[in-house]
């Protein structure tokens, strides 16, 4: 299976808290998944044509004043699956780790495909849209949803985990609280190892170490935004476990942080 890291949107520009890299744009980090036999596999979307066509409509006023967000067409997953020699109805599935504004702007731009997602973030999407968290029309158009309620059973590396209906065992949804009402990972095996999008469970590489260091402009808008803070603590905390006991066998990234994307592109 091969696997694509992208770059769906680049936002305001940030910088590293050490001396090392330069200043970047924070990014929207999905994944695209070729399979065999289950089509192309979009793991979060960033944001889409509408978005960037028209950003107060569907993004909100407040989102793109406070996100800086470049709005290049390019950069959109639609026109980056074409450049990859796909059309959009080749994406069969999308895999959203939740449904903020800037993880599912994307969606119009594949109508056809099944989008996966934690029964408890679709229901307060529904409920609290519209404002500056969710917006309705990234989903006007009726997703194909599927929807999961994680119970105890299969786990991934001590995780609770959720096979997507209709994918292969290569794919897992690893609840991973405390960002919003039904935030998930999603992990992906690539045949050597697995990658475990983090989604906004944490925002900045160096929130992973064994002494953390949060990202001063990043920390403010994951704490700012935080629906539990004790649990979203929580899953740090055993996402460092992660990394320290399995970081053989699985490498772990989350959303925007662009040097993490930098290293899996590299």
């Amino acid at each position: 299976m091969k696997i694509h890291h992208l770059n769906c949107g680049s936002v305001r520009t940030i910088e590293a808290t050490y001396d090392g890299p330069p200043p970047a744009h924070a990014v929207n980090h999905c994944l695209l998944a070729e399979t065999d036999a289950d089509g192309l596999v979009l793991v979060e979307t960033g944001l889409g044509l509408a978005d960037v066509r028209d950003p107060d409509a569907t993004l909100g006023a407040d989102w793109v004043t406070m996100a800086e967000p470049v709005l290049d067409e390019e950069e959109t997953a639609v026109r980056q699956i074409a450049r990859l020699g796909h059309s959009p109805g080749d994406v069969r599935h999308v895999i959203v780790t939740h449904l903020d504004v800037d993880h599912c702007g994307g969606l119009p731009d594949f109508p056809d495909a099944r989008v996966h997602v934690l029964a408890a973030e679709l229901e307060a999407a529904l409920g609290q849209a519209p404002g500056f968290r969710y917006r309705p029309a990234h989903w006007a158009h009726g997703p194909d949803w599927v929807t999961y309620t994680p119970e105890p059973g299969e786990e991934w590396f001590g995780f609770t985990s959720v096979r997507p209906e209709g994918l292969p065992p290569e794919f897992r949804l690893v609840p991973l609280g405390g960002h919003t009402a039904g935030h998930t990972g999603v992990a992906v095996h690539d045949g050597d190892r697995w990658l475990l999008h983090c989604g906004d469970a944490y925002y900045y590489h160096r929130e992973l170490a064994a002494d953390p260091h949060p990202h001063p402009v990043l920390d403010f808008v994951q704490t700012t935004s935080e629906v539990h803070h004790d649990l979203r603590l929580g899953t740090q905390a055993r996402l460092r476990e992660l990394v320290r006991d399995h970081g053989d066998e699985v490498s772990v990234f989350s959303a925007h942080d662009p040097w993490e994307l930098d290293r899996h592109r590299g």
